[in-house]
């Protein structure tokens, strides 16, 4: 069974992943039944990020998000989890993202 943020994004806005062709995803995503059910629905592969060994190493696919958290967290509204609606949290990240890009742009 799919995981239920994923369920409602493919299942209700299918047309936010029309593009996906590739989907990483973390080893909590493993599975035979994801793949599957996210190739049914927007016909992407996934394809599964994992660690080769037990010590840390930076994932190359994973640090990309984990750097954007990073950034969030430099700005004290995305800091923690302020906002009461959904839509305010997603206009607070569009506004510091479009910040990060006009800063790299201006550079």
């Amino acid at each position: 069974m799919l995981p239920t943020q994923v369920t409602e994004l493919l299942e209700e806005r299918p047309e936010l992943l029309e593009k996906v062709e590739v989907m990483w995803v973390d080893s909590g995503y493993d599975g035979d039944k994801f793949a599957l059910c996210v190739w049914l629905m927007i016909q992407a592969h996934v394809e599964v990020i994992r660690r080769t060994e037990q010590e840390f190493q930076v994932l190359p696919k994973r640090w990309v998000v984990e750097r954007t958290f990073g950034w969030f967290n430099q700005y004290h509204r995305l800091s923690k989890d302020y906002e009461r609606l959904p839509e305010m949290s997603e206009a607070a990240i569009y506004a510091v993202m479009t910040r990060i890009m006009l800063r790299r742009l201006i550079a």
